[in-house]
């Protein structure tokens, strides 16, 4: 028989729930706020002491409220926040089930695309999953096969609250790590999120794409394309992750593509810069217009992301001069519609020339004596220095730094510059896969030398 302090408890359990039934919105929403207000941290143990070892019967109802009411968004902060208090409390695991066997998690994924609910319900949505996430990889599991990598990624794009996107990109990261059945998944989905207009989200899908690699350990086919592509953001914060993204992918199999794209970014196409005036400004007697284009503002991260490449590793450096990195990078420093181009370009192949003699000799021969000496003194403000001819020397220049000097290739080898470096010759690989030195002058110049 039950005590009578016991059979107390009871009595007042049942009230509870009878005021609850009978309850209309208004009222639910006090007794949310009350529940909020006394139990918010309370382990399993205490809620079971609160409702006197029936605090599933609570949860039932508010899961039951929640399907019933989500789409219309009434209350549904506090019924949230509410059936938070379950799932995150210590020793939880009972809770945790009977909300997901009621389709929990399905109802979580499906306010994310609502239009008509709030942000602020999202995100408390979004919190919940964490939750279940953070439980064990069977959960990580079901939210992965309810499609919801699917779903937050949309919600990541489209969210306009930045506190909001950060704890989506908490939700992503959880799903990566223990989760070996659905990591490429999530990978595949952050990918995806790299083209979307919401700079915070690309920022955010970028920082935990690095995270992803690194899991994942192969590449997707088309992540280089993705990631150059983020170089046309003019939001230095999204240059920046992918900039350290690319500085990670070149450790993969991916190298060799991802450095051909930067370089050819450096002369971006016809049919990108005629974009740059439109027809009404063609008439001479109209003032031209400069316009910060995409592909512009591309041409100049991709400039600083081979600096930043080549600085960190030599062989890399290496391999892009084979991309015939110095006439590219000439020619960018020629772009007079893109100051920041000019600039970045004359940064990184300062770089080169300081490192490469075979790159000096050719750079000086290019630019004339009197450009080259105001490009030694300071490549970073060469922009403001040259005219418009000099310009136009520097963009059609001919620079063939790893042109095959023709065989026997002339003795000795050519060295790097001083430093640790100095005993690492710079080769070419010709069409016909025999190894030829790479020379100061092309086989012109030297017979006239001879």
């Amino acid at each position: 028989m039950t005590s009578i302090k016991e059979q107390a408890a009871i009595s007042r359990l049942l009230s509870f729930l009878q005021d609850w039934d009978n309850a209309g919105k208004v009222a639910r929403s006090h007794i949310l706020d009350n529940f909020i207000k006394t139990n918010q941290g309370k382990t399993s143990p205490e809620l079971e002491q609160e409702f006197s070892q029936g605090a599933s019967l609570f949860l039932a109802r508010l899961t039951t409220w929640l399907r019933l009411i989500y789409m219309t968004g009434s209350c549904l902060d506090k019924l949230l926040k509410s059936i938070g208090i379950f799932l995150s409390a210590v020793s939880s695991n009972r809770y945790l089930i009977e909300f997901l066997e009621v389709g929990g998690v399905l109802t979580l994924l499906e306010i994310l695309g609502l239009e008509k609910i709030k942000e602020e319900d999202k995100k408390e949505s979004i919190r919940l999953l964490q939750v279940i996430a953070n439980s064990g990889r069977k959960y990580k599991e079901l939210i992965c096969e309810s499609y919801g990598v699917r779903s937050v990624a949309e919600f990541l794009a489209k969210s306009k609250s930045e506190e909001t996107q950060e704890e989506v990109q908490a939700l992503l990261d959880s799903l990566l790590h223990g989760n070996p059945k659905y990591q490429n998944q999530v990978y595949k989905g952050l990918i995806a999120l790299l083209p979307c207009a919401s700079p915070k989200a690309q920022q955010l899908s970028l920082q935990t794409l690095r995270t992803a690699q690194a899991i994942v350990g192969t590449t997707h086919p088309s992540i280089v394309e993705c990631v150059l592509k983020v170089l046309r953001t003019m939001h230095l914060e999204v240059q920046y992750e992918a900039i350290e993204l690319i500085k990670d992918l070149v450790n993969y199999d991916v190298c060799q593509a991802l450095l051909k794209g930067l370089v050819e970014l450096l002369i971006p196409s016809f049919k990108e810069t005629s974009k740059l005036q439109p027809k009404i400004f063609n008439d001479s007697l109209v003032p031209q217009l400069t316009a910060h284009l995409p592909v512009f503002l591309q041409q100049a991260a991709a400039a600083k992301a081979i600096g930043v490449l080549a600085r960190s590793n030599m062989s890399i450096a290496e391999k892009m001069l084979h991309l015939r990195v110095v006439h590219s990078l000439l020619a960018a420093m020629g772009n007079s519609d893109h100051s920041n181009s000019q600039r970045q370009a004359s940064l990184t192949l300062e770089y080169f020339v300081q490192v490469f003699p075979v790159v000096e000799e050719h750079v000086r021969r290019s630019m004339g004596e009197e450009l080259y000496q105001l490009f030694l003194s300071n490549a970073g403000d060469l922009y403001m220095k040259i005219d418009s001819v000099q310009a136009d020397i520097l963009a059609a220049n001919k620079v063939n730094v790893s042109k095959d000097s023709g065989s026997p290739p002339p003795p000795p080898a050519l060295h790097l510059r001083g430093g640790p470096h100095s005993n690492t010759s710079f080769y070419l690989d010709a069409h016909d896969h025999q190894l030829a030195y790479v020379t100061y002058f092309q086989k012109e110049d030297m017979e006239g030398t001879e």
